[in-house]
């Protein structure tokens, strides 16, 4: 039987960050019971179980704003409607501050077994220049009552090119976190987005980025000093010890199926890509509302593998390419990894095309080939 995953969006925060255009709301705690009603019930009345799931991630939003208990109930019914592998990985997202002992006790409980913090930084002058509302000080407490717990998969989000951030504050960040031995560190590059408070207090030098060159800086030591302390750097921005690789990522980046269920959460099975309404009112009246499904031809398959997979460090395996579409990628993108090889972006070994270090400075460059 195949393995699909499954992404549960939880859409509520207790203030927006600065940079943030997630679908997300503030201060809407009214609203937590109904929302897990309709997700519930959206689960309840999926019509096809002919697989496995092998991992569950709530993501947000921070999911860890709501009760312990409404997060136990979404997955009582995932495990009730479908079969869940005894391994399977259960991620959920928690901001620091947002959680208890008890809370984080119940999460343990109920069989979540990884964590996903989301730091940032231990800079309070960088965290506050991101409109975050949480310290250094309640990630510590964060951690410190997790692996009390008895969590021993801990992820902890990192971001590059904050307003304000140097190469030490990031080099004193890393050092920190890398002190408390988390499993995974991801560590992603800020991007603007349109309609958020930093980007119009960028545009309105209120606040100022660090330059392409010192962003370029940071990301080759942060790599450097990530790879020196034993994490494997297997996805441009996301590194591991041995054995903690995040699954229902990777499955993602390796074009595998999964649902989603919530508002504005997006699902991929055979070969459709869906996603609900963002209209929280609207979803809670119909959990079923979908507005976008895309059924995607086999060229855009194609060409979707070849980007998802030059996101890995390991890049797009050819053999699995063969394996799904019955042609040599090779040779079906001849033109495209010609000029990507020639421009010294791209290389090519028995079975993967990779991004050169070239090509992880420019990779962008190298997905639009793929758009």
């Amino acid at each position: 039987m195949k393995e699909v995953g499954i992404y549960v969006h939880i859409p509520f925060c207790i203030r927006k960050c600065d940079y943030c255009d997630f679908v997300s709301f503030e201060k809407c705690s009214s609203k937590h019971n109904d929302y897990v009603n309709s997700v519930v019930w959206e689960i309840d009345n999926y019509k096809d179980n002919s697989f496995n799931v092998d991992t569950i991630y709530f993501g947000g939003g921070t999911p860890s704003v709501m009760d312990a208990e409404n997060i136990a109930k979404i997955l009582k019914k995932i495990r009730e409607r479908f079969i869940v592998n005894q391994d399977a990985e259960v991620t959920i997202e928690v901001n620091p501050g947002t959680v208890t002992k008890a809370k984080l006790q119940r999460y343990y409980q109920i069989g979540i077994n990884r964590l996903s913090i989301g730091l940032q930084s231990s800079s309070k002058v960088l965290l506050k220049n991101l409109g975050r509302i949480h310290t250094y000080e309640d990630f510590l407490k964060t951690y410190e009552l997790a692996k009390e717990v008895g969590f021993t998969n801990i992820n902890v989000d990192l971001m590059l090119g904050i307003p304000g951030q140097s190469i030490w504050s990031l080099k004193e960040t890393l050092m920190q976190v890398i002190d408390k031995k988390p499993t995974h560190i991801s560590c992603y590059s800020l991007i603007l987005e349109e309609n958020t408070k930093l980007k119009y207090d960028v545009d309105n030098g209120i606040k100022t980025l660090p330059s392409e060159d010192e962003d370029r800086d940071m990301y080759w030591n942060m790599k450097r000093i990530l790879e020196e302390h034993g994490y494997e750097h297997y996805e441009i921005s996301n590194f591991a010890l041995p054995g903690f690789k995040c699954r229902h990522n990777l499955n993602c980046w390796n074009q595998k199926e999964y649902l989603g269920f919530g508002l504005a959460s997006h699902g991929y099975m055979r070969g459709v890509r869906y996603s609900h309404t963002d209209k929280l009112i609207k979803y809670i009246a119909n959990p079923v509302d979908i507005t976008i499904e895309e059924r995607q031809s086999e060229h855009e398959q194609k060409r979707e593998f070849m980007l998802l997979g030059l996101r890995k460090i390991e890049g797009a395996s050819i053999s699995d390419f063969e394996r799904k579409f019955s042609v040599n990628p090779l040779f079906y993108f001849r033109f495209e990894i010609s000029k990507l090889v020639e421009e010294e972006l791209i290389e090519v070994d028995l079975d993967h095309v990779r991004l050169t270090k070239r090509g992880l400075d420019l990779a962008n460059q190298v997905w639009m080939e793929f758009v």
